[in-house]
């Protein structure tokens, strides 16, 4: 008898990496796992949505269960507090708040925030260091009117990026990956030449439907990102 969960995901994780469930097989439903398992149907409910959530299983809406035929592997992202990234290789963190201003963004930025072309929101420019080198260069838009005490935040001693974390709720959020070059303006504070390619994310976070914070981050040359599969 099977009375959690979690004693049901890894039962049937069990049969599946056995192949007793092949690879594009259908799966008893959840009624006579239930029944087999001695537990309730919700039980068996919330297993399947967690397996289903790595790609193992393919649940389709009254058509049941099926072992996925090509399973796909799925990056696990969370928001890097950049000090403990970079205290995590053993170099020295660093930070310098190059400038903070209350301001009208860009109508770039407003319209991905899905803010009217007049609001204005906190900007903090900021450079993060490792080893008294150049790491990465932050330039960010908070929505005060999202984030309670931001405005008496203290940037200059604590990074945006660390102290929102400590500080911000947020329900989702949306990141992009790109390459670049270093601009003349940028190039000197990344430690490096202009035209020198960089490795840039792009993150936008959101509290419900409200955007709490939009931030682009140029790493300086050399920089890797790595994650879990």
């Amino acid at each position: 008898m099977l009375r959690d969960w979690q004693s049901v995901r890894a039962e049937v994780l069990r049969r599946i990496h056995a192949r007793d469930w092949k690879p594009g097989e259908m799966i008893p439903n959840e009624a006579d796992l239930a029944a087999e398992f001695g537990c309730a149907r919700s039980t068996v409910n919330r297993a399947l949505r967690d397996i289903a959530q790595s790609g193992l299983l393919d649940r389709r809406r009254k058509a049941g269960t099926r072992v996925a035929s090509n399973p796909a592997a799925r990056a696990t992202l969370t928001i890097p507090v950049m000090r403990e990234e970079i205290e995590g290789t053993g170099r020295k963190y660093g930070y310098q708040l190059l400038s903070r201003s209350t301001e009208i963004p860009p109508v770039a930025e407003s319209a991905a925030m899905q803010l009217p072309p007049d609001g204005t929101l906190l900007h903090i420019r900021a450079l993060h260091l490792a080893d008294d080198r150049p790491f990465a260069l932050e330039n960010r838009w908070i929505d005060p009117g999202v984030v309670p005490g931001v405005a008496d935040a203290h940037f200059e001693r604590i990074s945006a990026n660390e102290w929102l974390l400590q500080n911000a709720a947020y329900t989702h959020g949306e990141i992009a990956f790109s390459a670049t070059v270093a601009g003349p303006a940028d190039a000197p504070l990344l430690g490096c030449a202009a035209g020198a390619p960089l490795f840039v994310t792009e993150r936008l976070t959101w509290d419900t439907t409200r955007a709490v914070t939009r931030v682009r981050i140029l790493f300086a040359p050399g920089y890797q990102m790595r994650t879990g599969l």
